[in-house]
């Protein structure tokens, strides 16, 4: 499994011209779920992601998490984490999971992430969606649940 977290001010998702769900002061998640992930995968990508300490103290330095602070997450399904360009110029996506597997895990992780944060709220799984964010910092942080980054 695969996130790419965003620590934003605020962050929205559009589909079809209509706002989707939009979230204030938080973290932007962008979830694929692999071919061979299991529930060990989502656990790891989960527990990152509720006690990364990515938020800034009193004296500045990057040491809260979304729990500590009370931010809230938007959730984005994304399997073009698991895009392989290395060869030609087509990416190629067969390591991303089947919509089945991939809508499971989707939805597992956000019933999970809602036990522990007051507002989660998400895209809409293999929809079209523009989404549009403020990054603040601007920080991002790659997850890999096999631990390759």
């Amino acid at each position: 499994m695969r996130a790419i977290v965003q620590r934003v001010l605020e962050a929205s998702v559009t589909i079809d011209g209509k706002l989707h769900s939009n979230i204030d002061k938080g973290l932007l998640v962008f979830l694929a779920v692999h071919n061979d992930d299991q529930d060990k995968d989502l656990e790891y990508i989960l527990d990152k992601v509720l006690n990364m300490r990515i938020f800034t103290d009193e004296n500045g330095k990057m040491n809260k998490s979304v729990l500590d602070v009370g931010a809230q997450i938007l959730v984005v399904s994304q399997f073009t984490l698991f895009g392989d360009i290395r060869k030609g110029r087509r990416p190629s996506f067969t390591e991303s999971a089947k919509p089945e597997k991939a809508t499971y895990y989707y939805e597992l992780f956000l019933e999970k992430l809602r036990e522990s944060v007051e507002t989660v709220k998400s895209g809409v799984f293999a929809e079209d969606m523009k989404v549009s964010l403020i990054n603040d910092g601007p920080v991002t942080i790659q997850l890999d649940s096999t631990k390759i980054y």
